[in-house]
């Protein structure tokens, strides 16, 4: 039963993966978006891709529209970059 507690002590992805999809973390401090916000970084912690996610910043994230599928917070991301006013484009590539 270890893995949980030591997978929630690994780095967070989740401001990154904000940052390459034009989401502005700041954004959380308003009330509406606050909790999404809050959601995503507690997926992030507990999230047992870390490692796919951490290959996908560095691989192909920088010209990504969406979250990949494997995220947990895919949907949450795109439903912050709707609320942020943030482009997306519904043929990009998802991975």
């Amino acid at each position: 039963m270890a893995e949980p507690a030591a997978r929630s002590r690994e780095p967070t992805l989740i401001c990154e993966m904000m940052e390459r999809l034009g989401i502005e973390p700041g954004g959380g401090a308003l009330p509406a978006l606050g909790l999404q916000y809050l959601r995503a970084f507690r997926r992030c912690q507990h999230c047992v891709s870390k490692r796919a996610c951490r290959d996908w910043l560095d691989d192909g994230g920088n010209s990504a529209a969406h979250a990949p599928r494997f995220c947990p917070n895919a949907d949450a991301l795109l439903d912050l970059q709707i609320s942020s006013n943030v482009p997306h484009h519904r043929s990009a590539r998802l991975y």
